[in-house]
């Protein structure tokens, strides 16, 4: 019987080509519109590291004063050299990282080699085993590395082609800011949008959309390069020794820290650990701020700093809007359809067919109708998330269209029109037989 439907629908859609290709535009511009800001939306709002999000956790503490001009109630984002480094050396967590960034100049250690300007991570041995860093050649450092201040690095595939022409680069070495380092490790291609673990020291490279360090270095190992570039997203107050930016200054924040804590057990362990050493702080009289501590999962971090752009929503329910207004106008495009078929549903009736027959035929062809206008909306999608990438923001590049947001847009448009469909279908099966066939 479904087959019968969509004879007559397929029919009635040839005989009224104008008004069906009408509804068909204005279906496929309302489900452009909003799936291209769906798709902005769950761009920028999705999980970077799925498979290990539940067990990231950001730990922060507050060593400010507390009549510190326009500072908030809530503890700043990144860690002192201080309490970082004491935090560091609690033994709870599975794995823990110290991390930040900057840039710095570097070049291959073969004469001839151009200095170039390059995004560098500093960080600690467990990044690449805690965030699930994929890699090509060699591998990471070790906890070892790190106290001994090894001079090593690790490359990712970018800067490997740049520098070596892409060959197996291992145990070659690279000079940082006047100081030679031996290769260990290449990686790929690695960007999770956003940057999580770096919302802030991500600012060199574009903020929390924008590109991921190209050259890793052991943390230690990067406090004794010459640092003409800075130290990151250091944050400082105070005396002026603060104010000169000391990196080991327990008065500027600047140093990233993350946890891996694997089980219930560890997190409140971990989470009482963090207040006890703040409490301990205050009594010592370093922190002013009494236990003002805050532990959070990777999402619930990314929640808290509000990553996705206060634009992107509003954009998106203005999106929506017009496609609510596009579902409206097909509302009175089918009224309008099912009206000129009066005469035909009449005849039908009279024949024998039920209200229900009449129903369902009326709401098959405005299936079809949203069907046809949900093909028609995917190259309109494409071409409005490849304008989204053309903006001059530093989350443009993120935007991508998957499989699942086109078949979003097939669905939508067919459960929209089935909707839109239902009352103008409950009209036409509700005419009088005998009025309509007469006006033949």
């Amino acid at each position: 019987m479904l087959g019968y439907y969509l004879d007559l629908s397929i029919r009635s859609i040839r005989r009224h080509k104008v008004l069906s290709a009408l509804m068909m535009v204005t279906v496929a511009l309302g489900i452009s519109t909003s799936i291209t800001m769906l798709t902005v939306l769950h761009n920028l709002s999705g999980n970077p590291l799925p498979q290990r999000s539940d067990v990231l956790f950001h730990p922060q503490v507050d060593p400010r004063p507390l009549n510190l001009p326009g500072a908030s109630d809530d503890p700043p984002d990144d860690l002192t050299y201080v309490d970082a480094t004491s935090l560091f050396q609690l033994g709870i967590a599975t794995r823990r990282i110290m991390t930040s960034s900057n840039v710095l100049p570097v070049r291959a250690d073969v004469d001839g080699s151009s200095l170039s300007m390059t995004t560098v991570r500093a960080t600690t041995g467990d990044f690449f085993a805690m965030f699930d860093v994929p890699f090509i050649r060699g591998g990471g450092w070790t906890a070892s590395d790190d106290d001994h201040r090894a001079q090593v690095v690790v490359l990712t595939r970018t800067l490997n082609e740049k520098l070596f022409g892409g060959d197996n680069s291992i145990g070659r070495t690279i000079v940082v800011a006047t100081k030679t380092f031996r290769v260990i490790g290449v990686i790929d291609d690695w960007n999770p949008r956003p940057q999580f673990y770096d919302l802030n020291g991500s600012i060199a490279s574009g903020g929390a959309y924008g590109d991921s360090a190209q050259l890793y270095l052991p943390f230690y190992s990067w406090l004794e390069v010459p640092q003409d570039y800075g130290y990151g997203p250091m944050r400082c107050w105070g005396d002026p020794v603060a104010g000169d930016h000391n990196p080991k200054a327990p008065k500027c924040t600047w140093v990233q820290f993350w946890a891996q804590l694997d089980s219930p057990a560890q997190v409140s362990d971990y989470r009482a650990a963090l207040k006890q050493y703040s409490q301990q702080q205050h009594q010592l009289g370093r922190f002013e701020r009494e236990s003002n501590v805050r532990l959070l999962r990777l999402m619930e971090w990314l929640d808290y700093k509000h990553v996705v752009p206060a634009v992107v929503p509003m954009q998106t329910y203005i999106a929506f809007g017009v496609f609510l207004i596009c579902m409206v106008n097909t509302v009175g495009l089918l009224i309008a359809k099912f009206v000129r078929k009066s005469g035909e549903i009449g005849l039908r009736r009279a024949l024998g067919a039920s209200r229900k027959d009449v129903f369902i035929q009326c709401l098959v062809e405005s299936g079809v109708v949203g069907a046809a206008g949900g093909a028609a909306s995917l190259p309109l999608t494409w071409l409005g998330v490849w304008m989204v990438r053309q903006q001059p923001v530093n989350f443009a590049s993120s935007i991508h269209l998957d499989l699942s947001m086109l078949s979003a847009a097939l669905l939508l448009a067919i459960a929209a029109t089935l909707a839109a469909g239902t009352w103008p279908a409950w009209r036409a099966a509700n005419l009088t037989p005998a009025l309509q066939v007469k006006s033949l």
